[in-house]
């Protein structure tokens, strides 16, 4: 009854665009869910044949020959819609089924005529140029990035996940580039001056799925298992590149043995291969046989952090963890986007846990996925993991913090409530019924829900389909003179003011001297007593959520702060820090001011790199966030040194290194200034403090936003960049930095060319200089303008992008007069679409907050 219905509608919307004069309401832009659903009852059998010619140079056109074959089974005598997100006149030539057809388009749709189809085999060709608005064409290479629905802006197809096709792919390139795809190298021959490619037929998978990459790369190779691992790469530093590409590789192989032996799937696709990007605007993109990774994350010095590397081998297992899920088993729909990266979030942690360390495995789930899930959950803007989507055209909004860090605790706790083994079980079962097809949050949670001992239908509604987190608070009763404790209360309600309640597991520590006990908690009650806190003693103080296991805002027992940097275990120091900042933002228990200088104490004290970066974040943030500029500049000094004090201190390199950071993040006197300046200029760093050409560039850019000669200082920094890439990068950053007020007025009026935001990683660094606090006075002119580009930077740009945009302007903002730039912009445009509101608002909120918290 359902699919007589979208029939129904289909077919009267169009017969509208039949007419000769069609109107022009009668096909919506974008791809909605109705189009959707009536070609996925209506199309199977889907092969995409593309032979793309690619000059070298980035401003000449790329022409393209399409041939797309499927098996149509519609009754209805309605056209069918072809996706094609381009200028019409592009389309030179449409042949269906043998015979030459006008080209006739609406609204993002080309219409084929239903007397040209027939039952079954049907084959439509078409001659045309390219669009290349997801091309991301530079001087030296390109690379596509379709998902989510941007393959239609390029050729025409049917750009819905749930229709899975074969791509066979030729190229003509320039004789000097190489390229890699989905599919494997066939054969390579070079006749009149170009280099003619044929790749084999990719396995069956989403357009937002097919790639390809081309340009002048160097090629690594790794013989594996009878077969070849492929890495393209740009690099240049002859130091990187030795000590990352085995590690690279080696990573490479152990994730996929992971995910291998924890789904009981092999490897499910034809090849192996991966692209750095310099620049790139993601972390990574899961094309499976040509996974798509930023250059920068990948590539590192014999010396790189803890960090760096847990960021490498984070990103490779991510984006390895999606061949299962998300490219073997893919959404049906992307209100359901989050699956995906749910579990290759989930599945990453899982992978790069190291055996019998459960800590560490504690410690990094934690400072990975709370603080950035806490930043959207807290705002206005929150948004649930599962959203609605009427269109695809609006699926890049749904990308966030939500779906990428709030969704692994999520998952978390539904592995802890169900049993490891019973979850493994379940979702072996979903991968293995759903193999290269298409499915949906409620199958999986069907099968799950047969083996978990607990509705999970009532637990999804809470986790997965609304926003925001609980607040708890308690209530510990004691008997006279430091006694037992009597009674002790736990109190749980939304943050919104709900009385709504978070059914998950956490904890309660209870430390003494010498000693801590632990009583875990697994109802979910507004209010529930504690019988196992009863009849202990009264301890020195209590911690809430010491393990890192449970989401919310949780009370702080201020009898804590005196012992915080005392606690032993490095995973429950960290859940102070982030319970303690959360709770600051809240107006509870510190000020600002009270808790920098808090954290300032514990520099020299804490010695675990992941905990010394979280801590050095929340200085940073509150000191330019949170502190008004009068009282930030009496406290500059006193700040200053204590960083430069910790860094002499400290043991660890890497400590050092992020301290050196900071110090460099909130310098201001002119004796610091003076020893950056020197260290820059010298290249000489403080004793075990390593420092590479990156870390010199960005000690320019600070040393340039205080110095009235930035632009000398620039053009220094600029002549001892070695590899080109970086040098453009930089070129990009430049203007924003100047010390010129027209030169940064000339860059920001650039952006609203779409062709100047292209490397939409530059520009997004570029605009966090550009606003600056210590530039706010004369950048604030620009936000009005920042805010109006919005929609046209989620229409044109890639899914991150729009909130980068938000987050590189408004992110260091504390004024009244840019807070009511924003108020007023969201009273007054009545077009903005809610989506975007929310990321004005997730992207606003710390400048919302400091309205209150300084006054």
């Amino acid at each position: 009854m359902k699919w007589m219905l979208f029939s129904f509608i289909l077919v009267i919307v169009c017969m509208a665009s039949c007419n000769k004069r069609p109107k022009k309401a009668a096909i919506s832009k974008g791809v909605s869910e109705l189009l959707a659903l009536s070609r996925e009852q209506t199309l199977t059998d889907l092969h995409y044949e593309l032979s793309f010619d690619i000059p070298g140079r980035p401003a000449a056109a790329i022409t393209l020959k399409e041939e797309l074959s499927f098996h149509y089974t519609a009754a209805t005598g309605a056209p069918l819609l072809l996706d094609f997100k381009e200028d019409p006149k592009k389309l030179k030539k449409i042949t269906v089924n043998g015979k030459e057809t006008p080209v006739r388009c609406d609204n993002e749709h080309i219409i084929i005529d239903a007397r040209l189809l027939k039952k079954g085999a049907n084959r439509i060709h078409l001659d045309l140029i390219a669009g290349d608005g997801a091309l991301n064409r530079r001087e030296e290479f390109l690379y596509t990035l379709f998902v989510p629905d941007r393959a239609r802006t390029v050729f025409p197809c049917f750009d819905q996940p749930d229709l899975k096709a074969t791509f066979t792919l030729s190229l003509a390139i320039p004789p000097d580039w190489v390229a890699i795809a989905n599919g494997r190298l066939r054969d390579s021959a070079i006749r009149n001056g170009q280099k003619f490619l044929r790749f084999a037929p990719s396995d069956k998978i989403s357009t937002y799925l097919f790639s390809f990459a081309a340009g002048k790369f160097r090629i690594a190779r790794e013989r594996w298992r009878d077969d070849e691992i492929e890495f393209l790469y740009r690099e240049t530093d002859p130091e990187k590149i030795n000590s990352s590409l085995h590690a690279i590789f080696e990573q490479y192989k152990k994730m996929v043995e992971f995910n291998e032996q924890w789904t009981g799937i092999a490897y499910p696709f034809q090849k192996h291969g991966m692209v750095a990007i310099p620049d790139f605007q993601f972390g990574g993109m899961e094309h499976p046989g040509a996974i798509l990774l930023q250059a920068s994350t990948l590539f590192l010095t014999g010396d790189a952090t803890e960090g760096q590397l847990n960021s490498r081998s984070h990103l490779l297992a991510h984006e390895i963890a999606h061949m299962w899920f998300g490219d073997l088993v893919t959404m049906n729909w992307f209100s359901d986007v989050w699956m995906k990266e749910v579990f290759a979030n989930f599945m990453a942690d899982k992978a790069t846990a190291t055996p019998h360390h459960e800590q560490g495995f504690s410690l990094k789930f934690l400072t990975d996925h709370l603080p950035p899930a806490y930043a959207i959950d807290r705002t206005a803007g929150a948004n649930p993991i599962r959203q609605p989507l009427d269109n695809l055209e609006k699926a890049g909004t749904l990308y966030g913090g939500i779906i990428y860090h709030k969704s692994p605790v999520m998952m978390r706790q539904l592995e802890e409530l169900m049993g490891a083994a019973a979850f493994q079980k379940g979702v072996q079962t979903y991968l293995k019924t759903y193999a290269f097809k298409n499915a949906s949050w409620p199958d999986l949670i069907s099968i799950l829900d047969e083996l978990a001992p607990a509705d999970l239908h009532a637990w999804n509604a809470v986790w997965v389909n609304e926003p925001g987190r609980p607040v708890f608070d308690y209530k510990a009763e004691y008997a006279p003179a430091g006694g037992p404790v009597t009674g002790f209360t736990v109190f749980q309600k939304a943050e919104s003011g709900s009385n709504r309640v978070w059914p998950q597991r956490f904890d309660i520590s209870f430390y003494y001297k010498g000693l801590v006990r632990t009583v875990t908690v697994s109802d979910s009650l507004s209010a529930q007593e504690v019988p196992r806190a009863l009849d202990r003693k009264q301890p020195l103080f209590i911690q809430f959520n010491a393990s890192g296991m449970g989401y919310g805002v949780w009370p702080i027992d201020t009898a804590m702060l005196p012992h915080l940097f005392s606690i032993d275990n490095y995973v429950s120091r960290a859940s102070a820090y982030i319970s303690l900042y959360e709770n600051m933002l809240n107006g509870r228990y510190t000020t600002p001011l009270q808790l920098l200088r808090l954290f300032e104490s514990g520099l020299a004290r804490e010695t675990v790199e992941l905990n010394m970066r979280l801590l050095t974040g929340y200085i940073s943030t509150i000191y330019w966030n949170f502190i008004a500029p009068q009282q930030r500049s009496r406290w500059t000094g006193q700040l200053e040194n204590s960083i430069w004090k910790a860094l002499l201190q400290q043991k660890s390199s890497n400590n050092k290194k992020i301290l050196f950071g900071c110090y460099q993040s909130v310098f201001g006197t002119e004796p610091a200034t003076a020893r950056l300046y020197s260290i820059w200029y010298s290249q000489e760093p403080p004793a075990n403090v390593v420092l590479k050409e990156e870390d010199y560039t960005n000690l320019a850019f600070a040393l340039a936003l205080r110095s009235k000669t930035s632009d000398k200082l620039l053009q220094q920094q600029l002549l001892r960049i070695k590899d080109p890439d970086r040098a453009k990068r930089f070129r990009i950053i430049m203007p924003a930095l100047s010390v010129d007020p027209v030169v940064r007025d000339r860059f920001f009026a650039g952006l609203q060319q779409r062709e100047n935001r292209s490397n939409e990683s530059a520009v997004s660094a570029a605009l966090s200089y550009l606003h600056h606090p210590l530039r706010q006075p004369s950048a604030e002119k620009y936000l009005q303008q920042t805010l109006r580009l919005l929609p046209e930077i989620q229409s044109t740009g890639d899914i991150f992008f729009p909130g980068n945009w938000l987050q590189s302007s408004f992110g260091s903002y504390q004024s009244a007069s840019a807070d009511h730039i924003v108020t007023s912009f969201l009273q007054n445009d009545r077009t903005l679409n809610s989506s975007l509101k929310a990321k004005v608002l997730q992207g606003t909120d710390n400048l919302k907050r400091a309205q209150v918290i300084i006054r």
